[in-house]
């Protein structure tokens, strides 16, 4: 296993990357090896949510689930806040009960989830997917113990090159989310940008996953 997704909407069956498949609780696919559940912001339906729980509670428990998610806030969609953080929140729950890393979805809402963490006391492990913002932003979250996850906006962005740069070794991830692009392409600039080889990164990432989902 060479490559490291940490959040992908499409499984591939590769046999040189190991890829967490985000799922939802009422398209569950037992096929998919490993895998995240969670509501996302933009698919809350009141008139289910219990019965999503108690899916999300349930496959928690099991081995090759590897995460909760993807969750979190998106100021950007017509879902009030305060039902969006009673969701994620009751999440959060879940994943401190059953030891679980967070993949977040986060949209114009960082100082609400630092401050969620904060007030939740959340010591499992939580990354924002798909980080686009600047280096502000990033030393904010760093500080506050987050990982961030690169992939679309770093091949979209070239202003993400110096805030990827920033980011310790020690503290990110790489992905795939929907983009029609290649894993191994995201690898090659990442592995650019840091000025090291993709077999570096590749160590990097792999331990930084060891770490977080043990």
């Amino acid at each position: 296993m060479k490559f490291i997704n940490l959040h992908t909407h499409k499984f591939t069956n590769n046999q040189n990357v190991l890829e967490i498949v985000n799922q939802y609780p009422q398209d569950f696919d037992e096929k998919i090896p490993f895998y995240s559940i969670g509501i996302h912001p933009w698919y809350i339906n009141e008139t289910r949510l219990e019965s999503d729980l108690v899916i999300i509670q349930e496959k928690l428990q099991l081995q090759n689930c590897l995460a909760l998610g993807e969750c979190g806030l998106d100021k950007r969609i017509e879902i009030s806040m305060d039902i969006q953080t009673q969701v994620f929140e009751k999440q959060l729950s879940l994943a401190i009960k059953y030891k679980k890393p967070v993949i977040l979805h986060c949209v114009s809402a960082y100082q609400e989830i630092i401050e969620i963490k904060k007030r939740l006391q959340v010591q499992v492990p939580m990354i924002i997917h798909g980080y686009s913002k600047n280096e502000q932003v990033a030393k904010s979250l760093l500080d506050n113990g987050f990982y961030l996850s690169f992939g679309k906006y770093l091949l979209r962005n070239p202003e993400l090159e110096s805030v990827f740069k920033f980011v310790p070794y020690d503290r990110f991830f790489l992905e795939t989310d929907t983009i029609e692009e290649t894993l191994e392409e995201v690898y090659e600039l990442a592995a650019k940008y840091k000025n090291i080889k993709i077999s570096e990164l590749q160590e990097i990432v792999k331990t930084n996953f060891q770490s977080v989902f043990k």
